[in-house]
């Protein structure tokens, strides 16, 4: 830390499984050559393939994990010492509850825990803090560090549960957990958002006009992810059949013959979707569609769902739609850090998201900068960064046929593939490079901070 170096407190209580752990790292990774010391104050879990744990995920820079590792032991994980952090979706049976579920002595819990954690990481002695996602970390710092300015980070799916609740949900503490969100987002200096789709949504459910808004999309490392040639055969021999990360809902490992590979040299394209096991990804819907446009297709066209985190999912397991439909050519291959990603879009040709309420789609992005154009649904985040017809291919939601047909296309047409994945990268060149976007993300903690 240089003496001219101002301060900022990052907060995030998820352990890192998502998009917005990733986003916390590259603005931390960032912001130091930009006249910032940064420290992340984050949940954290212990597990023997390193998932979720913070010291594995920000290794490198100042973090202060808050270990919730005992809590998954526990008979209720949010009365362990060291409780478990809440979930915006209600997984029912899933140890992490929906936050509209918890009452006031766990929500007092809570917030104690991450007082003591933003108390220890120095937050009072901070220049900013800088918040994701409207949690109790918000209601810890108004207690502990009350003069230091925050900026909120809104990741959008608390979006989700709002309006979840605003359409009449039920969950026993919602309109208490409605009235605390508001007033997080009303006391901070500026919220950030990822995409311009939340700006009325936000005044609309939080009450804070826009002026107070300002949109800083996710982004890119443009030295990682960019076009480059590899071994396809041996990548997907490797993740598939050598060392298969790919999981069945019982655990057990899904393991694939050297003969499946035969569907990545049938000379077709491969198709490729990222993310975690969620009602919202419509993961059911894409295979259903990517059935009917291979049946079209007429030869193999091998579709492969990387990521849903280790023994996580909603509603119906990937492996059992594909059980259901008895589907060829749809391959599992499991979690995989995010350094992996770069190899796994060069060795795929289109990336398709069927998700109907995607907050931002930093997968999008990513494998836009690699040169493959994306099939994805008109809606929130994908609409404002998939270009259709230049970039990509824009759907209805939940409508399988379309999505299909768009399979199909992209699937048949290697001519126009090629010339949008070209426009997609230069799209993603131009909007969404993390250097640039970290620059606009520090000025306004200078903004902030005064």
């Amino acid at each position: 830390m240089s003496s001219s170096s101002r301060r900022v407190v990052m907060g995030l209580a998820f352990f890192p499984r998502g998009g917005s752990a990733h986003v916390a790292r590259a603005i931390a990774s960032r912001s130091a050559a930009l006249g910032w010391d940064p420290t992340i104050v984050s949940g954290s879990v212990r597990s023997a393939a390193g998932h979720g744990d913070a010291l594995r995920f920000f290794a490198g820079l100042d973090v202060r994990p808050v270990d919730m590792t005992d809590a998954l032991t526990c008979a209720d994980p949010m009365t362990a010492p060291v409780p478990l952090h809440p979930s915006y979706e209600d997984r029912p049976g899933a140890p992490d509850r929906v936050f509209a579920g918890l009452d006031e002595t766990a929500y007092e819990h809570q917030v104690s825990v991450w007082a003591a954690a933003l108390a220890a990481a120095g937050a009072r002695e901070a220049d900013v803090l800088h918040l994701h996602h409207l949690t109790p970390l918000h209601e810890a710092a108004l207690r502990v560090a009350p003069g230091v300015p925050v900026v909120g980070h809104l990741h959008g799916t608390e979006l989700l549960m709002l309006e979840q609740i605003a359409a009449g949900a039920r969950w026993p503490y919602a309109e208490a957990w409605v009235e605390r969100m508001r007033r997080w987002a009303q006391s901070c200096a500026q919220l950030l958002l990822i995409s311009a789709s939340q700006v009325d949504r936000v005044e609309t459910l939080l009450g804070v006009p826009a002026k107070r808004a300002v949109v800083v999309p996710n982004g890119f490392d443009p030295t990682g992810f960019q076009p480059r040639d590899i071994d396809r055969r041996a990548h997907w021999r490797r993740h598939l059949v050598d060392d298969p990360h790919g999981w069945r809902p019982d655990g057990s490992v899904i393991r694939y013959a050297e003969g499946d590979l035969a569907a990545f040299a049938a000379g077709g394209p491969t198709l490729l979707y990222v993310g975690r096991f969620t009602a919202v990804k419509r993961l059911p819907l894409l295979i259903e569609a990517h059935q009917r446009a291979r049946s079209a297709y007429g030869d193999r066209l091998p579709l492969v769902i990387l990521g849903g985190f280790p023994g996580e999912w909603e509603g119906e397991h990937p492996i059992e739609t594909v059980e259901r439909l008895g589907a060829q050519d749809v391959f599992l291959a499991g979690w995989h850090g995010h350094e992996a990603l770069p190899d796994f879009l060069a060795a795929s040709d289109l990336i398709a998201l069927a998700s109907v309420r995607e907050q931002f789609g930093q997968v999008l992005v990513e494998a836009m900068a690699c040169g493959l154009p994306a099939v994805a649904v008109r809606a929130f985040g994908p609409a404002e960064i998939v270009d259709d017809g230049r970039t990509g291919w824009l759907v209805p939601p939940d409508d399988v046929a379309a999505l299909s047909a768009a399979l199909l296309a992209a699937g048949t047409d290697a001519v126009e593939r090629r010339r949008r994945g070209s426009a997609a990268r230069a799209a993603a060149l131009a909007g969404y490079s993390w250097p640039a976007l970290v620059a606009r993300v520090t000025a306004l903690y200078a903004d902030v901070a005064g």
